[in-house]
């Protein structure tokens, strides 16, 4: 995706699971805490199933990892589909992550959310605030 997109920003990737976020554990959640505490990098960009993305910021936010910028994204289709919306949640994810001071956040179609304040509306298929 980030070939695809032409990006141009160094990126480092660590794949950690590859799961449905509806599958996502106590666990998991804990490796990815511990991998964001762990990481020089003070930008991150998390690509995350939009299930339970909410729950997994707001889970992120409470671990008070100092001094980051976390950016959660995902995408309402699969990329595998071909329409998908997450090549573009991909870019702007990285640019909110470049620009937004330390905290957690989520970053779907063009607007960013601060953790525990977004939900997935399933009825609209937008993110919105709460």
């Amino acid at each position: 995706m980030l070939k695809l997109g032409r990006c141009r920003v160094p990126v480092e990737i660590r794949t950690l699971m590859m799961i449905d976020s509806l599958d996502m554990t106590d666990a998991d959640r804990d490796l990815i805490i511990g991998q964001c505490r762990a990481t020089p990098e003070r930008r991150i960009v998390i690509t995350h199933g939009t299930d339970t993305i909410a729950h997994t910021a707001q889970v992120i936010q409470q671990a008070s990892i100092e001094g980051k910028t976390i950016v959660l994204t995902g995408a309402m289709e699969p990329y595998k589909f071909g329409s998908s919306d997450g090549l573009f949640n991909l870019g702007s994810a990285l640019a909110f992550a470049q620009t937004l001071p330390a905290g957690v956040y989520i970053a779907m179609n063009g607007r960013c959310f601060e953790a525990g304040s977004v939900r997935k509306n399933r009825d609209s298929g937008i993110f919105e605030s709460i």
